[in-house]
Formats: structure tokens, C-alpha cells, sequence
């Protein structure tokens, strides 16, 4: 496949203008299978992308399946503590060799001619082979693939040659240090199919105007003009919504948004209690963090026109541990609201493809959206070049972890009800 730009010059230059003069993504980008395959092979194949988390093998034999762009593959935790990670693939006839989706094992057998291989997927016995010319066991172990955790997640990369997730994350990783999100685990998952395109999905995460409209009951918990977006220095973007006085998260609970009890995460600040955070982990994981749980969106692309999104909740252990514990209020709150982003959604996918839809323009309270699709932009013109952000910075963010550092709240973008209560119009470029 080319590595030249897969949109025209004239294309990219109107989506990397600074977002009151930019066009959104053209047409195409949503629809075209060619440009589906352009980014599994750019951002799938190329990108770290999570595929689980750390706590699904805790300890030696322990492992899980998974799926990366149609690859199969093993994660495992090896006897000396390790994950590794393999393409779950026998390097005799290319039999899948782990049939479950999770377990513990001492060793992986092919079910179909029984070559054996190690935890470290060394291929350790291979009956028959011993007269075959040229063959060593050390030759035709698993292939491996890839692998760096942070925060719990497991990432998964299958370029060989790829930086490392260091780079990818920037200060992600800094704004982070904070949280214990390793120690989390799930209380419940939910599976969705979307006939979407996930860059609808993640644009559509990325931005409250539609709030008021679509989503009462969230807006009632945080106004849809009321919150920041942070300043970005590697694969992400974020930003946060203000919980209204009386609120202490995102429930279903009479529509006071209580925590039933529930104890903040670890780590969590003051000011992170009166907030909901909502971050974009390139390429297609959402992070949403509330002061009792993470809200995890795993998005995977089947072809332009359908996602399957997984929505897992996750609390720390001693949460999950109290006598009271009960989650459903926040599991209905966020089922109610994916379905009705997921329907408008869809209904954008029907919409767009008709060809009297041309790429329109960015609304004012819509600089998040712009922000995703310059990363979109930035990767398809393959040129090495960060488009600048355009900032409206407040001036009075001094909120710090206790440390005196700045604990991730202070460069933000103001929405126009913030910036008009702060007095603050300063713009930056």
C-alpha cells in the first residue's frame, strides 16, 4: 500500500486550518472502504491500540485472547511475571493454538498435531520432526508481538519497528501519575454494534452541544457550556465538565447524580471531585473518569459503516468489596446515553452518505471535534507535522495535587460560558 497522503492537499489544508476558518472531514472518510483499509493499515497496524487489561492474566499461565485488525492473538503472563504477547498462530500448519478466551496453562498444545510451545513461546516439542533437514525448534516458535502496559491497559503494536508507547501517550503519562487505574477492575461490560463509523463515534464523544437536546439527563449533571479542553502533547485530547452544586457523579439516581456511598478513586483530588473527565487515547479508546469509576469505551472498526463498541465499567476492588456495593445506577446512566449517541450517530452514517452532504463547518462550542479530526488529519498527511491548536486559556487555573505541581487542570480551552465567567477572551495559536 502507498504511504502518500490518502486525501488531496486541498483536503487536509481545510481541516489543519486553525477551527473558525477549517471544514470538517470530507465525505469520503466516513464511507470509503478504500480509506478503511488506508487507516487499519496506518493506525491499527502501526499505532499501540489497546486490547485488554493487565488484570485479565494476573499471575504465570494466566492468559487471554484477542483480536487486532482481524489478527489473532495470545497475551500471557510468563513464568518469570511478564506479559508477553504472540500471534496466536502454530508455525506448523497455521492452526489457531489457544481456542479459549481466557484461562491458565503451563504450557500452549496445537489441537491439531500437538506441537507444544512454552509460556514464553518457545516451541518446545514437535513430534516427528526429528529427521526433517534443516528444522530446529528454536527456528518455528510463536511469532511475538509487541507489548507495553500503562495504567492496567495492555497495548498492543504490530509494527515491529515502532516507537515506543512512551512517545505515543506524551504527557498523558505525567497527567496520569496520580491515579492507580491498575488497581480497577470490572464490574460490568456491555457490548454494542453501531452502524457507524468510528470517527462519527469519537467525534461525537468529543463535544457537549449536542447535550441539551439529546442528553437531559447528563446535561442536568454537567451543562453542556460549562468545562475546559486540555492542551495536548502527544496522542490524545481531553477535557472536562463542571458538576453542578449537590452532584457527586454520572447516575441514574433520582437525577441528583449520587455516589450511593461509593468512596473517590485513589488518587483523586478535590477539584477532580466537582469534575468528570473525558479523554480521547488514540486511536479508539475513550477514558472517562468520575470520582467513584472509569468508564472504559473500547472501539473496534467492522468496515466504514459499523463499530463495535465495547463499554466497561470499572472500580477499585475496595468498592467493589462493600457490603452495599451497586453499581446499576451508573451502569443505566451511561446505557442510557450511549444508546442515544449511538442512534444519532447511525443516523449521521445514513446522512452522510448522501451526496448532496458536503463537509460542513465547525460550530463555536465544537473545537474538541476539530482537535480529534486534526489528529485524523495530521496521521492521513503522513508528513511529520503536529497542527497547532487554537486555545483559549484560562487564567486562573492554580488547582495543584498538593505537591505544588500542576496536577493536569491548569492549560485548558474554555467553553464560551466559562470564558465569559472567568473575564478571560486572551486567544492563542
Amino acid at each position: 500500500m502507498s504511504d502518500s497522503p490518502i486525501l488531496t492537499a486541498e483536503e487536509l489544508a481545510s481541516i489543519r486550518r486553525p477551527y473558525r476558518a477549517a471544514r470538517l472531514l470530507p465525505r469520503r472518510v466516513y464511507h470509503d472502504a478504500a480509506i478503511h483499509d488506508w487507516e487499519r493499515e496506518r493506525f491499527l497496524r502501526r499505532d499501540w491500540v489497546i486490547v485488554g487489561r493487565e488484570a485479565e492474566a494476573p499471575e504465570p499461565g494466566t492468559f487471554f485472547t484477542t483480536e487486532l485488525d482481524g489478527e489473532p492473538l495470545l497475551v500471557v503472563r510468563a513464568r518469570d511475571g511478564r506479559l508477553r504477547a504472540f500471534y496466536n498462530v502454530c508455525q506448523h500448519r497455521g492452526t489457531a493454538v489457544v481456542e479459549e478466551p481466557c484461562g491458565k496453562a503451563v504450557r500452549f498444545q496445537c489441537p491439531y498435531h500437538a506441537w507444544i510451545y512454552d509460556l514464553e513461546g518457545n516451541l518446545v516439542r514437535a513430534k516427528h520432526t526429528e529427521e526433517l533437514e534443516d528444522f530446529s525448534l528454536e527456528d518455528y516458535g510463536l511469532n511475538s508481538v509487541r507489548l507495553e502496559t500503562w495504567q492496567g491497559f495492555v497495548f498492543l503494536n504490530l509494527d515491529p519497528g515502532a516507537a515506543p508507547l512512551a512517545d505515543q501517550l506524551g504527557d498523558l503519562v505525567e497527567r496520569f501519575e496520580r491515579f492507580d487505574f491498575a488497581a480497577l477492575r470490572p464490574a460490568r461490560r456491555i457490548t454494542y454494534d453501531v452502524a457507524a463509523n468510528w470517527k462519527f463515534v469519537a467525534e461525537n464523544y468529543s463535544e457537549c452541544y449536542h447535550c441539551p437536546g439529546l442528553h437531559p439527563q447528563l446535561n442536568k449533571l454537567t451543562p453542556y457550556d460549562v468545562g475546559a479542553e486540555y492542551e495536548p502533547n502527544g496522542a490524545w485530547q481531553g477535557g472536562w465538565m463542571e458538576l453542578v452544586p449537590g452532584a457527586e457523579t454520572m447516575a441514574l439516581d433520582g437525577g441528583m447524580g449520587s455516589r450511593r456511598g461509593r468512596p473517590a478513586m485513589a488518587g483523586m483530588t478535590a477539584l477532580d471531585e466537582r469534575r468528570i473527565d473525558y479523554y480521547i487515547v488514540w486511536p479508539m479508546t475513550f477514558l472517562s473518569i468520575h470520582p467513584d469509576y472509569l468508564l472504559v469505551h473500547y472501539l473496534t472498526p467492522d468496515g466504514p459503516s459499523r463499530t463495535r463498541i465495547v463499554c466497561e465499567f470499572l472500580f477499585p476492588e475496595t468498592t467493589m468489596a462493600l457490603p452495599d456495593f451497586d453499581p446499576s445506577d451508573a451502569i443505566a446512566f451511561w446505557d442510557l446515553t450511549n444508546s442515544q449517541d449511538w442512534h444519532v450517530c447511525e443516523l449521521q452514517q445514513r446522512g452522510t452518505a448522501s451526496r448532496s452532504w458536503v463537509s460542513g463547518r465547525y460550530s463555536s462550542l465544537e473545537e474538541s471535534v476539530h482537535a480529534f479530526d486534526q489528529m485524523v488529519a495530521d496521521r492521513y498527511a503522513g508528513d511529520g507535522v503536529v497542527s497547532p491548536r487554537t486555545t483559549l486559556q484560562r487564567q486562573d487555573a492554580t488547582a495543584t495535587n498538593g505537591s505544588g505541581a500542576t496536577n493536569g487542570h491548569a492549560a485548558t480551552r474554555m467553553t464560551a460560558r466559562a470564558k465569559a465567567a472567568a473575564g478571560s477572551r486572551e486567544e492563542q495559536t
